[in-house]
């Protein structure tokens, strides 16, 4: 909207109800007891939201078997034990490599800070430049010579030696495997809940639709429910189905690439690609600097920073080329608004919140954009291809 549109807009005195001054306060409150709550009883929720946000992906594929004859139970158990079947297959491939890179992670952990103490002169002479600068700015002298420096006591370094002696041997091998297997039960536990509720919500059919629509009052109210629940489902279930057919191409590329390298189980380089790529922008960052690490590790520095230069340039051309012109305009999200969301959930709910992000924002653009007093807000979720108030304008104009 330019300047000039900007002044020819009528000036609107607010309604009553919307200046209240405990209006914005109440709505603070209620957000943070949401977040709150959400947090204490993160253990209920998280199962339970991947649950309803699974359903609303499988439902139209649960209605198109339906259509051919086969009963809803009997369509909901093929889709669950489908699912379950795949996460089964890629948790098996992968604990093997896996196991191995926890049980070596202190050992990785110690060849890293080998290779890149090999860099060490450089940081050396960047940390002296800086230092001199600084004192120059300061305006006092700069002493190049490291007998003019100031002595250290020997005594202050003997405890923090101690200190990180203690933690070198707090965290070996078996540390880390039975923090692994203690958390094993409650994940297990909440897959499981997942997997049943998910059932349970497929096999209901359109119960909840039909409840939906019963509880509308009038006929526009009925039909706008339909319309949000099915744009939802078609919106939700494209974007996944074709999120995960990139993520596999993705990482079908990143395995190739890791074998021709020679880098360690390449088919688990695989498999965290696909995996990560679930996560926007931190799930490439986490793939590229577990690839430089094990590339020190196994490899030389200058290979391993090769490596990892491929692998950034495979997750680059995925997210600036190949997913934009698949997801569509229609899918395509603000960025701040995605990057953000990660980093609230992955806050709130860990691994499971970085997952959801992103289906709950595409879930709540879908929802916002089929009604009216929430089209601008809809619109700011979107990208700046992917705005568009003009529907909202019109609404407002007619009426």
């Amino acid at each position: 909207m330019t300047m000039r549109e900007v002044e020819k807009t009528p000036d609107v005195e607010p309604s009553p109800r919307h200046s209240h001054p405990l209006r914005m306060p109440m709505w603070g409150i209620f957000l943070a007891l949401i977040v709150a709550g959400l947090s204490y009883a993160r253990a209920f929720f998280m199962p339970v939201v991947l649950a309803v946000l699974l359903a609303l992906v499988f439902s139209p594929l649960r209605r198109s078997l339906e259509r051919i004859g086969i009963p809803t139970s009997l369509s909901a158990f093929a889709l669950v034990f489908s699912l379950m079947l795949g996460v089964l297959t890629v948790t098996a491939s992968v604990a093997v490599p896996a196991s191995e890179w926890i049980s070596d992670a202190p050992q990785i952990l110690r060849k890293v800070e080998l290779r890149l103490s090999e860099l060490k002169p450089v940081t050396d002479t960047i940390s002296k430049i800086n230092d001199g600068i600084d004192k120059v700015m300061d305006g006092g002298p700069v002493a190049t010579d490291p007998r003019q420096q100031p002595a250290v006591s020997t005594g202050a370094t003997a405890p923090d030696a101690s200190k990180s002696q203690v933690v070198v041997q707090e965290n070996t091998p078996q540390s880390y495997i039975m923090q692994v297997v203690a958390s094993t039960p409650a994940v297990l536990a909440q897959f499981v809940f997942t997997m049943i509720l998910l059932f349970f919500l497929l096999a209901s059919g359109d119960l909840f639709l039909e409840k939906s629509v019963q509880v509308a009052p009038t006929r526009v109210e009925k039909a706008r429910v339909v319309r949000i629940i099915f744009e939802t489902e078609r919106r939700l279930s494209r974007y996944l189905l074709t999120i995960t057919l990139i993520n596999l191409g993705l990482g079908i590329s990143i395995g190739i690439a890791m074998w021709a390298f020679g880098m360690p189980s390449p088919l688990l380089f695989a498999v965290i690609g696909f995996l990560f790529n679930y996560v926007p922008y931190v799930g490439a960052m986490v793939g590229v600097a577990i690839a430089f690490a094990v590339g020190i590790v196994s490899l030389d520095l200058g290979t391993a920073t090769i490596v990892a230069a491929v692998y950034f340039t495979l997750t680059s051309i995925e997210g600036q080329i190949v997913t934009p012109w698949l997801v569509g305009r229609n899918l395509r999200i603000n960025t701040v608004v995605v990057f953000v969301a990660v980093m609230f959930w992955a806050w709130l709910w860990s691994v499971v919140g970085m997952l959801i992000a992103l289906p709950l924002l595409v879930t709540l653009r879908a929802f916002s954009e089929n009604i009216p007093a929430l089209k601008s807000f809809a619109a700011f979720l979107s990208d700046a291809r992917g705005a568009d108030l003009k529907p909202y304008s019109e609404s407002r104009e007619s009426g």
